[in-house]
């Protein structure tokens, strides 16, 4: 069995150095299942997952071309560490942090999907919510910020705002609350 493994490392291997059609498709078509599931699940979407993929598999199929993987495990599984640690370097980078999302309601910890024939509900709920956001107080608003749209953790906005961590905790649970009630009577009242 070991050897019918390392054949088909050294297969593939060969196939990636002679760029060999079928075989790149194969190990494209094999891992990309994994890596967008990976990205769904940590804030991406189905553009970002192909980006981030096409990125990784270029990588990886230079980097075997390079001899600079050695064939030492799967090739699968390198490639899928390539594709994880170029999404984790996006999710820290001051460009993402810095990305608003047109989503607000599910930024500021909307819980609940809302079906397809509620889209008109929806756009209203987010039209409240971004005037309430716009509304609510600096001190808030600048909480709320730090937190959803630059995603700073709450030892960090404890620190720029000058406060503890568990309070820092708790304001941000009132920020929130106000928000909501804020929204809820924009909602309501207009």
């Amino acid at each position: 069995m070991g050897n019918t493994q390392r054949k088909d490392i050294d297969t593939i291997l060969e196939g990636f150095r002679k760029n060999d059609e079928t075989i790149l498709e194969e190990v494209y078509q094999s891992v990309f299942p994994q890596v967008r599931v990976h990205i769904f699940k940590n804030s991406g979407d189905e553009a970002q997952a192909k980006d981030i993929y096409q990125e990784a598999f270029i990588a990886c199929w230079q980097n075997v071309k390079d001899h600079k993987f050695d064939g030492t495990g799967s090739l699968e599984a390198y490639l899928f560490t390539i594709a994880k640690n170029k999404w984790t370097d996006h999710l820290r980078s001051a460009r993402f942090k810095k990305t608003v999302h047109q989503d607000v309601i599910s930024l500021i910890g909307q819980e609940e999907d809302k079906d397809e024939d509620q889209d008109n509900e929806v756009q209203n709920e987010q039209e409240a919510m971004k005037r309430a956001l716009h509304q609510l107080g600096n001190g808030c608003k600048n909480l709320l910020t730090l937190f959803y749209f630059e995603r700073k953790n709450m030892e960090e906005i404890a620190e720029k705002i000058g406060i503890g961590a568990a309070s820092a905790r708790n304001k941000k649970y009132r920020c929130m609350e106000q928000l909501r009630a804020l929204a809820q009577h924009i909602k309501n009242n207009g």
